[in-house]
């Protein structure tokens, strides 16, 4: 069990800490320099990330699935795991979206020049990973706060 547990606070690590860094750090820090610069650079980070996103997702969920059948299954968890597990869901379906839409919109963009087109698609990335930065906070307070 401690094994699945340390799996899972891995990947929380990885996702919220890397969006929190890529939202409050590297995005304000980028500003300064000019869309034929500030872009490509982003593109590259964001894509680098969802990478190690993926890789992230894929810990969440086989470590919390082995989570609740140690546990006994979903009828022995709290309803603090149902909550933690909706909240995770509509977290995928997110970044499910951020990777097929915006991230290929940005990507096709920056390959050609069109700094108005990725800045757009840049405009949307952040705002999906800001939903997503403050999703993965509250549901790392129901999983501190809902354990009773």
């Amino acid at each position: 069990m401690k094994f699945a547990v340390w799996l899972h606070l891995l990947g929380v690590v990885v996702w919220v800490g890397g969006m929190f860094f890529a939202h409050m750090a590297l995005r304000p820090a980028a500003q300064a320099l000019p869309p034929p610069q500030r872009l490509p650079l982003l593109a590259a980070a964001l894509s680098r990330f969802v990478a190690w996103t993926a890789a992230a997702i894929l810990l969440l969920v086989a470590s919390g699935i082995a989570m609740i059948v140690l546990l006994g299954g979903m009828r022995a968890v709290g309803v603090y795991v149902h909550v933690m597990i909706g909240l995770g869901l509509v977290m995928i379906l997110i970044y499910g979206h951020l990777v097929a839409s915006p991230l290929k919109r940005l990507r096709a963009a920056v390959a050609a020049s069109d700094w108005p087109g990725a800045g757009a698609a840049m405009t949307m990335a952040r705002r999906l990973v800001g939903i997503n930065l403050v999703l993965g906070l509250v549901t790392i307070t129901v999983a501190v706060l809902g354990r009773g």
